[in-house]
Parts: C-alpha cells; structure tokens; sequence
C-alpha cells in the first residue's frame, strides 16, 4: 500500500524540534510497557528540551515535516500522522480533550461519538516529553489508510490508540501534523499497546510487516515522498540492497563507523545508532559533533547547532558512515540546509543521550532523505534494514 507523503518547509526562524529524549521509567529497561497510567519516558519527534540533555531546536532554516494521511472511525475521520520510526504507538488528538490544550484547537480531532464502529476501552496512557507529558486515554477504532495509486488500500483494522486529552507542549499548536503512528517495535509501545504494523499483519491487512521510505528532498518536487507499507517500491531505487542488521529490537538500532574525508575518524571503535524518520537532523555526541562540524567549517550558532557560509558547500567534504560493510556517502547538498543572509545551517547537531540508551547516534531525515530504506520485520533474526540511493539521485547524477 502506497501513502503520499508531504512536506512541509517551516521556513526562517520557525520552530522545529527534534526527538524528545528522557530517562528510563526503570534504568535498565527503556521503552518497556508501562502498566496501567503509570508514565514511560520514549522518543518523540516532537517536544521541547529544555537542558543540555533536552536540547531547543530552533531551526535557522531546514525542509522537514514528512507527514501522511490516514483515517479513524465509521466513516473514516481523516487525521495527518507522522509515520515514526521511532515510536510504536498511534495517537491523535481527542474531540474530549481538555479546553486549555492549545493543539487540540489548530488540529483535527477524533470524535467518538461520530463512529459507528467506536469501542472504549478507557485506559489511560501518558508519554512524558522534556517541558511535559502527553497525556489521553486509549480507545479502539477501525484505521483506514488509502493508497494513491490504486483503487483500496487498507480498511476495517481494528487498531487500539490514544486519544490524546492533554497536550501542554507549545509546539504541538505549531505542528502541521495532528498525531503520531509509530512504526517501531513492540517494545517501545507505551502501555503494552500492540502497534499498528503488528496489528495489520494479525489481521491478514498486510503479508510481511515490512515497510520502505522514500523521502524527497528536493524543494522544487511535487511531492515530498512516499511510504510503502507490505513492502517496497523498486522504481525507487536500482539494486543492489545493503541488508544492515538491527542489534537491539527497539528503535531501529544498527552498528555504524563515520569518516570525513579531511581524515577525521569518529566512532573509531564503532558506535550505535538508530535510523528515525521522527527526527530531521543527524545527531550525535556533542563532543564528535563538534569535531565534525569543525572539520567542514561550521561554527556554533545554539543548543548544539552549527551555522556554515553557503558559499562553502561546493568545496565541503564528504561524510561517510559504514553499515554492514558499505559507505554511505553525504555530500555537502545533502547534509547542509541552505538558509538566509549568506548562512546555511549544518545538518549534524549535537545531542548528548544518557545511558542505558545513550550514547547514541540518530540518523534523521538528512540521511533517509539521501538513501532509500527498507524496514524488514520479517523472519530474519536479527531483523534488517535495507539500504540503496533513491532511483531519482541516481538519475540526476
């Protein structure tokens, strides 16, 4: 099933944010279920931080939102999702939510009693972010998805998901997105909540749980992308497929080695770190961040980002990251954003994560954007994720 994907250009000076990173509920075991309406600390593509490990994003100038379009409810109530990888619940804002939660006013939101095929369950949930908590309760509904390119798509899945009640980062008012649909895996799902993908396989909707982006950032294109759900579409990219073991099956946590081509070697021993279509940047340490960000010329601007004149970008090095045995190269137009008044803005932003989870790398949207991504679920233990360069780069080169 094939879902459009949009893009949204926040443009000079507007907020936007990265993932929300807090401590575990229990050190040892981040993103376990939480039982009952006890909170659990997760990642979220969306929430503002505010210390040196809750880090304010406010981006100089940078193309991301990648957003698509699904539907809850008989008949169906259309909702905008971000589809994250990083996440493994589905949520949307509540028509019972609280008056003086701000997003519910500016977003689409679900009414109960519109749907004929509504089951309360009644459960409350909260996720706790870095200025505050998403907080609701969980219900069940009948999700449709449509596909763009063909009469169908997905219909009549009995999917359980959040209700949200009560939003109280600002930046949810902002946000051109109403919710979130989390495609990470099981264990990350707050309240033990079965996640979406397991559920369409479950009930037969898709063959494999498996699920390919393809994130265009070209500003001039149409469109901003597509996500393929039950599989991929090959006239995205031209083979051959890089299959990257997933070490730990949370996130989308893979082993990587990063290299510039000053000399500049980071992650010397290697390092951990997740692909998340949640997150728009790639982050890292702050330390190695900024040995980065110095060896391609950019200088501090605030909250572990960098500025660089965009009359560099022709003569940037390439960054290099190995997975499974094979670089993947970002040249200086894919990792440099262009911006105002002669300055661009770096691409790679430090972000210090604490243990267990952290340190850790997060490959956002500057990498998925430059390389096309396949998440397979499937029988392969460990569980891969597939790599190639987009069929339009190929072509354009």
């Amino acid at each position: 099933f094939r879902i459009p994907l949009h893009r949204v250009h926040p443009g000079h000076r507007t907020l936007n944010t990265l993932r929300a990173w807090g401590e575990p509920a229990e050190p040892s075991r981040l993103g376990t279920p939480s039982t009952g309406d006890k909170p659990i600390f997760v990642s979220h593509p969306c929430a503002l931080k505010p210390n040196s490990l809750h880090v304010s994003c406010l981006l100089f100038c940078h193309q991301v939102q990648y957003f698509g379009k699904i539907g809850l409810g008989t008949p169906p109530q259309n909702f905008s999702v971000v589809f994250d990888t990083g996440s493994s619940n589905l949520w949307v804002p509540s028509k019972r939510c609280h008056f003086l939660s701000l997003p519910c006013w500016f977003h689409h939101r679900f009414d109960p009693k519109a749907s004929s095929s509504f089951q309360p369950n009644g459960t409350k949930f909260a996720i706790q972010y870095g200025t505050g908590r998403l907080d609701g309760i969980l219900s069940k509904d009948n999700l449709t998805v449509s596909d763009h390119k063909k009469i169908g798509g997905i219909k009549g899945a009995s999917v359980t998901f959040g209700e949200a009640l009560w939003e109280p980062s600002l930046v949810f008012t902002f946000a051109h997105f109403d919710g979130i649909l989390g495609l990470g895996f099981p264990i990350l799902a707050v309240g033990g909540v079965q996640p979406p993908l397991d559920t369409l396989v479950e009930q037969g909707l898709l063959d494999r749980p498996v699920f390919s982006f393809y994130l265009n950032r070209d500003s001039e294109g149409a469109d901003g992308g597509e996500l393929v759900l039950g599989g991929s579409d090959p006239t995205h990219y031209i083979p051959p497929l890089t299959f990257v073991p997933v070490t730990i099956p949370a996130y989308w946590q893979i082993h990587m080695d990063v290299q510039v081509d000053t000399g500049l070697t980071l992650c010397a021993q290697g390092c951990a770190a997740i692909l998340d279509t949640g997150t728009s940047l790639i982050t890292g340490p702050s330390e190695e961040i900024q040995a980065l960000n110095v060896a391609i010329g950019g200088f501090p601007l605030l909250a572990g980002q960098y500025l660089i004149q965009c009359s560099k970008i022709p003569s940037l090095p390439t960054v290099s990251f190995l997975l499974a045995g094979v670089w993947f190269n970002l040249t200086a137009q894919d990792y440099i954003a262009r911006g105002d008044f002669r300055l661009c803005m770096s691409g790679f932003q430090g972000l210090d994560m604490p243990p267990p989870a952290g340190p850790l790398w997060i490959l956002g949207d500057v990498f998925l954007g430059t390389y096309v991504s396949v998440f397979d679920r499937g029988d392969a233990a460990p569980p891969p994720v597939v790599m190639s360069l987009p069929l339009q780069q190929l072509l354009a080169a």
